[in-house]
């Protein structure tokens, strides 16, 4: 706890909160009996406090851009691949408790694991310190690349402005396949330009899935990638 506080630059007054933070759904399962629980909903209020911070400090940072800029910004700086690399940088997976599938699966590396984690631990930094200190964390750890990510892509958000030149268009994602073991899922998602199918890709989460899917539409319509 005490070099992964370090790491985060904050102490804990509550370190039940990181601790769960750190729980895996599979440890989790594994420990019913004991009252372990995951951290799941910590990850929920995770999610939002990073989308508000962000938001906010693209508002101030950019007043001369416009609001789909800042969309595009913020989908960056928030989106898997960010996560993932922040938990890379506080060595986060170290610190994980892994279900005994999951670790034997390479769970700890797992992209999509690590960066719900991130966004628990962002959540467990707020309910412990409040506003002033999840959002010196956020800007401390993520924020502070903000350029580079600028340049990272979110092909979904770019697929959808181009459809969206022209009225009456609708953009869907389907879930065609899910296989593999719960530590290991590959999912397979089709994306539907009113109803007939432009695109499609495969990842290890849902959300990384979406995202090859729309990159495989634009590839097909010759879009700069």
């Amino acid at each position: 706890m005490e070099s992964l506080e370090k790491k985060l630059g904050y102490t804990f007054q509550r370190r039940e909160l990181l601790a769960e933070a750190l729980h895996h759904s599979s440890y989790a399962n594994e420990h019913r009996g004991a009252g372990v629980c995951s951290n799941e909903r910590l990850e929920f209020l995770g999610d939002s406090v990073l989308g508000f911070v962000t938001a906010e400090f693209l508002f101030k940072t950019y007043p001369q851009l416009p609001e789909g800029d800042l969309t595009r910004m913020r989908a960056a700086l928030v989106c898997e691949q960010s996560l993932y690399e922040v938990a890379r940088m506080l060595e986060l997976g170290q610190y994980l408790k892994l279900g005994k599938g999951e670790e034997a699966g390479g769970g700890r590396e797992r992209q999509s694991i690590l960066a719900d984690a991130v966004e628990a631990v962002f959540a467990a930094v707020y309910l412990d310190g409040g506003m002033e200190q999840i959002r010196s964390l956020i800007h401390r750890v993520l924020l502070s690349r903000a350029p580079a990510a600028e340049e990272r892509k979110d092909y979904k958000t770019t697929l959808q402005e181009i459809v969206q030149r022209r009225i009456g268009q609708q953009l869907t994602y389907h879930m065609m396949e899910e296989s593999g073991p719960d530590h290991n899922k590959t999912f397979v998602f089709e994306v539907r330009l009113n109803g007939e199918p432009i695109g499609r890709g495969g990842g290890h989460s849902k959300k990384e899935a979406e995202q090859a899917a729309a990159r495989d539409a634009l590839a097909k319509q010759g879009q700069q990638l």
